[in-house]
């Protein structure tokens, strides 16, 4: 199952931006984005490399790589697999930039986080590997499985009562859940009440830079 391997704390200081990658610990003064700063007029961490003497204007064609790159690693894609996602979301009727987006919000490693049963997307992806969910009362260990409306999300019975599983559940129990969602934390179990829209996503992303980058 390929997936980057590599630091991550580096990737959200070359996006300017937390991409929650370490579940608990960006919520905490862990952080390296909530560190207080040796200087003041620092605002946001520095760029991870050798930063150049010169800063050049970003031109256009970087600003569409960068929020290409923010959102590929937001939701742990590889570029075939984001590229992939963007030629399916071509291929429908609709607006492409929202339609990209819908198909990655409805990744189940993705819902699986977002209902509150991981702590990050990266641990999503791992405990839908290992079996741990199921859908409409099914095995299913494929992150990027589609879910749909209607679909049924719920902690396998055997692992429920886990103890790693009950502290990921605790923790992230008073973090609030889309509205095309549904919780039943007491149960381990969610619902997809709708297809995610544009509005539902509270992320900073101009998906439509994305569409011109691909459209050249």
């Amino acid at each position: 199952m390929a997936r980057y391997r590599g630091p991550v704390c580096r990737t959200c200081r070359r996006e300017a931006q937390p991409l929650f990658f370490k579940g608990e610990r960006c919520y905490t003064m862990k952080c390296p984005f909530l560190k207080p700063r040796k200087d003041p007029r620092q605002t946001l961490p520095l760029p991870p490399g050798k930063l150049p003497k010169f800063r050049r204007r970003p031109r256009e064609y970087g600003i569409q790589l960068r929020e290409k790159q923010k959102v590929k690693r937001l939701y742990g894609l590889l570029e075939t697999q984001f590229k992939n996602y963007f030629r399916n979301a071509e291929r429908l009727h609709g607006v492409t930039g929202e339609l990209l987006l819908s198909q990655l919000e409805r990744r189940l490693d993705n819902v699986v986080f977002r209902l509150g049963f991981a702590s990050s997307r990266r641990q999503g992806r791992e405990l839908v590997a290992h079996r741990h969910f199921n859908i409409n009362g099914k095995a299913v260990n494929i992150p990027s499985y589609q879910v749909r409306e209607g679909d049924t999300v719920e902690i396998k019975a055997e692992s429920r009562s886990q103890a790693f599983l009950e502290h990921i559940r605790s923790v992230t129990s008073a973090r609030p859940v889309p509205t095309w969602l549904e919780r039943d934390s007491d149960q381990g179990r969610g619902k997809v009440l709708a297809l995610p829209r544009r509005e539902h996503i509270q992320e900073q992303i101009d998906e439509q830079q994305i569409v011109n980058l691909y459209s050249r």
